[in-house]
């Protein structure tokens, strides 16, 4: 089922970053979108950011209940991306915890499945879902072995869901390192040294921005003959 003027898009983390940008690609194409994040004051701030039109609702996505009741409030959809995911930090093998990992893998990994299953029954036929992975899922490094974890179990519970659940169609995006507040721990001019260093090592010569993210979950929505599969937006990164 293509993205068109006619089709309902509900979308989980997507007040910020990513998923705002998701949000806002979605309505400038005519879609219906519906954005739910836990923060009331961060809906009522992403809304005044994106075209009229847009319903917001502030769910707890660690809440079973809440999402469930999400859903039913909607009714039927057309397709379904989960953006939700907290700050990122490095994590040296040195200062692991089973807790750390608990934490770390909940809202990316355990939440997101749960709004899969409540979100399924809701889906329209030919509807798609999109989750959200990383390069670190094909690519490690020192203190990153949480998020590698985390991005590699994505791509490998889409690929069983895009056979669980087809005719749905259940794939991933990827992205490299991307400006967005998913890096707000680090100061501004952390931040901006991490970019520019980056940015020297890449082909395309710049770190992604969270439109080109964006561009890639409508073009899975989009795109009716495509499930099981990743889209990596990194600007080089894999291949540098």
């Amino acid at each position: 089922m293509t993205v068109s003027a006619s089709s309902r898009i509900v979308l989980i983390g997507a007040t910020s970053g990513i998923g705002l940008a998701v949000a806002r690609r979605a309505a400038e194409s005519g879609a219906h979108v519906t954005i739910a994040s836990r923060r009331p004051e961060s809906i009522e701030r992403a809304l005044g950011e994106l075209p009229a039109g847009v319903v917001g609702r502030a769910v707890d996505a660690s809440s079973s209940a809440a999402v469930a009741d999400f859903f039913d409030e909607i009714g039927e959809f057309d397709h379904f991306a989960y953006t939700a995911a907290e700050n990122l930090t490095g994590l040296p093998l040195s200062e692991y915890t089973v807790e750390s990992a608990q934490n770390f893998f909940a809202l990316r990994l355990f939440h997101a499945l749960d709004a899969v299953r409540l979100a399924v029954p809701h889906l329209t036929p030919g509807g798609s879902i999109t989750l959200m992975s990383g390069t670190a899922a094909f690519k490690g490094g020192t203190g990153w072995t949480l998020g590698t974890a985390v991005s590699g179990a994505v791509v490998s519970v889409m690929r069983s869901l895009a056979v669980e659940l087809a005719p749905l169609r259940v794939n991933a995006v990827a992205p490299g390192v991307v400006r967005s507040p998913l890096w707000s721990q680090l100061s501004e001019s952390d931040r901006e040294q991490m970019y520019a260093g980056l940015a020297e090592s890449l082909p395309l010569g710049r770190v992604g921005e969270t439109d080109d993210v964006a561009k890639a979950f409508l073009a899975l929505m989009d795109q009716d003959y495509v499930t099981g599969t990743v889209a990596v937006v990194d600007g080089g990164t894999l291949v540098g």
